[in-house]
């Protein structure tokens, strides 16, 4: 099992219940996948973006830290991607001394 850290930044004209629905989309979408989801999502709720996205001003940020097995999020990462309310993700591998000190694995 692997420790990922990931980050979405969703459509900042979609409706908040929608933007928290995305959340749990996530945590299931996951745990489809074999992995889990580490504790509470960090949401930092509607934010102004550093630069338009596809013409967009603000969006719906999320962290979420994720275990799951080697290459068992590529075809969540690809849902993702094409996802029309997702403007940005990023799906980052923890280093083995991040993932112990954030208590995702054994040190």
């Amino acid at each position: 099992m692997r420790a990922y850290e990931l980050m979405i930044i969703i459509d900042g004209t979609v409706d908040d219940a929608v933007a928290q629905r995305w959340a749990a989309d996530v945590t299931k979408s996951v745990k489809a996948a074999g992995g889990e989801v580490h504790g509470k999502p960090d949401w930092w709720g509607k934010r102004r973006l550093a630069y338009p996205i596809n013409k967009k001003e603000d969006g719906y940020y999320a962290v979420f830290n994720l275990v799951a097995p080697a290459g068992a999020l590529d075809e969540f990462e690809r849902s993702l991607r094409i996802s029309d309310d997702i403007l940005r993700h990023k799906l980052l591998r923890l280093p083995d001394a991040e993932a112990a000190r954030r208590g995702l694995t054994a040190a």
